[in-house]
């Protein structure tokens, strides 16, 4: 059958199985919107082009499936590039089609054009140009494959607009991908590397694994379970980690790193053996470089070679799926038990309750780690969480209690204020009867509070919780700690945000105490439509700054663990 280059697209996305694309229509573009209603692909219209980018990715967090992301020519196509960016330093499978002005134009500075292929080239695993339409449907199979294999991440297809209404005979492609010079790796074919790292934990007394996102990507949580369990060895996460091994296990140490907890910090900086699983070792995890884990030996799994030796020089490295590495490990290590360095974690457990703001009474004074507490009691902490960047981000992560994969997404490697809401409308919609929570800050949602009328169009049932502190909080704790209180263009003056969700159609409470938040959230959860809670949370110093955390330069175990510590890493 003769196609044109238009329905080509529509026609390859539905074979790729894909049901949902979320972007804005636009002049470059506007030819390949023409015929979508022909192919029962339902197209969420955000009301920026970011906000597309976001969906896409929580879309693909969410489900394990690619998201989808279109957008015209110009500042269209440009204002994905913060989503694209946020996606690559996730690993996170997303394709971007954006429309592009006729190929007898480009380079001419015609209306609305922008080189986004230039552009993105170092923020994709790749992208294309299509020039032939003959060449559009093996293009959008290849990029499917490429965002999906390997180390997931973002391609992006530039299409001239000639090329969108060019027909030609659809051919289908072939469904295995051959591509010169990429190689995925299907198998553990690294067994001598492997057994080295069992006589490593046979011969280890306080191994810790470090979890990371790599462990849910290869859906090797149970495989993790079992080998922890074997060799009686704790486990902590990193923040893109959570979920990856479950929250109530009583091998779980928490999160690690500049806001981890205090207790997989010192496990960390007092193993003798780092068993990294699917993390990268970023500069939020280890802290000073040269003095992190001085007494560990240190095992590296990875998908992704670039990881290998980049930041941490390890002393076995394996190329390989989680997954498929564990299941050839657990034969070769000896099943044990290792009780001395059991009761040390717990006693650093017992300890950093003690300082905990969540173990302490709230005086009539919400602070953000009680309301998440109270959302994770109200939820059974079987919500889908989805949050912004900032302070409420850590808090998110340090007090939910998450139990299952894929149910924190949040921006890791970039940080991105404004991923909170469209990145929820992305999750809702690939698990329409889930319950997710938006937790956002006043300073991110404002980035993205356009989407609201998204989320009122499809009649989705968010649940936002805004962390309204009056500040840009994270940087504002900074200047109170680092910089004299100088709180140097922090102070927002926000609007009335119960009214602002009204005004778009959405059901809003307000909460100034823990007995508000805690009945405004068991109100937000009985209503079946989307809302909206403002929480009037604690601005600054006791109670409105993120605990632990490890200064810049400083060694994990040199974290601040409470207000009003007197000297760094002091107990």
């Amino acid at each position: 059958m003769r196609l044109t280059g238009a329905q080509i697209v529509w026609e390859m996305l539905h074979r790729e199985g894909v049901e949902v694309v979320f972007g804005i229509p636009g002049g470059a573009i506007m030819h390949t919107y023409h015929p979508l209603s022909e192919y029962g692909i339902h197209h969420v219209l955000v009301r920026h082009e970011q906000g597309a980018a976001h969906a896409a990715d929580g879309y693909a967090r969410a489900s394990g499936r690619v998201g989808v992301a279109i957008a015209t020519s110009g500042p269209g196509a440009t204002n994905l590039v913060t989503g694209i960016a946020t996606a690559m330093m996730d690993s996170s499978p997303i394709v971007c089609i954006t429309g592009q002005v006729a190929s007898s134009l480009i380079g001419t500075d015609a209306f609305q054009e922008t080189d986004i292929t230039g552009i993105t080239l170092p923020i994709t695993k790749h992208n294309y140009l299509v020039t032939d339409v003959g060449d559009l449907a093996s293009v959008i199979h290849e990029a499917f494959y490429l965002a999906s294999h390997g180390r997931p991440g973002p391609v992006l297809i530039d299409l001239p607009k000639d090329v969108q209404q060019a027909e030609t005979e659809f051919v289908p492609p072939e469904s295995e991908v051959r591509l010169p010079g990429h190689a995925y790796i299907k198998a553990v074919d690294q067994t001598e590397a492997i057994a080295r790292a069992a006589k490593l934990i046979d011969s280890s007394q306080r191994p810790v694994i470090l979890a990371g996102h790599g462990v849910s990507m290869s859906k090797a949580e149970s495989a993790l379970r079992e080998f922890a369990e074997m060799i009686d060895c704790p486990v902590t996460v990193t923040l893109l980690g959570k979920g990856g091994f479950p929250a109530s296990h009583p091998l779980y140490l928490g999160m690690m790193g500049m806001h981890g907890d205090a207790q997989a910090n010192n496990a960390i900086q007092e193993a003798d053996l780092l068993i990294a699983l699917g993390m990268r070792f970023d500069d939020r995890v280890t802290g000073d470089l040269s003095r992190y884990a001085p007494h560990a030996r240190k095992v590296h799994i990875d998908m992704d070679a670039a990881e290998l030796n980049k930041l941490i020089p390890v002393d076995v490295a394996v190329r390989a799926d989680i997954k498929q590495a564990l299941s050839t490990l657990i034969p070769l290590v000896t099943r044990r038990e290792r009780p001395q360095w059991r009761t040390e974690f717990r006693d650093w457990l017992e300890d950093s309750r003690k300082v905990d703001v969540v173990h302490r009474p709230s005086n009539g004074r919400l602070t953000v780690p009680h309301l998440i507490d109270a959302m994770s009691t109200a939820t059974g902490g079987k919500a889908i969480v989805v949050t912004d960047v900032g302070q409420h981000q850590m808090w998110a992560a340090q007090y939910y209690r998450f139990d299952h994969p894929n149910a924190f997404i949040t921006s890791g490697g970039l940080g991105t204020m404004g991923f909170g809401l469209p990145a929820a409308i992305g999750a809702q919609m690939a698990c329409p009867n889930a319950e997710v929570w938006a937790i956002v800050g006043d300073g991110g949602i404002q980035m993205t509070v356009q989407e609201l009328a998204t989320v009122v169009q499809e009649e989705l049932p968010i649940k936002i919780a805004l962390c309204d502190n009056g500040y840009l909080g994270m940087v504002r704790q900074w200047q109170e700690m680092f910089y004299d209180k100088n709180y140097e263009s922090t102070h927002l003056a926000n609007p009335d945000f119960v009214k602002l969700a009204e005004a778009y159609g959405i059901r809003a409470w307000r909460a100034k105490d823990l007995d508000g938040a805690r009945s405004a959230i068991d109100e937000a959860r009985k209503h079946s439509g989307p809302a909206l809670i403002d929480f009037q949370v604690v601005g600054e110093g006791e109670g409105g700054n993120v605990y632990p955390m490890v200064p810049s330069g400083a060694a994990l175990h040199e974290m601040i663990r409470r207000p009003h510590q007197t000297k760094v890493g002091e107990r």
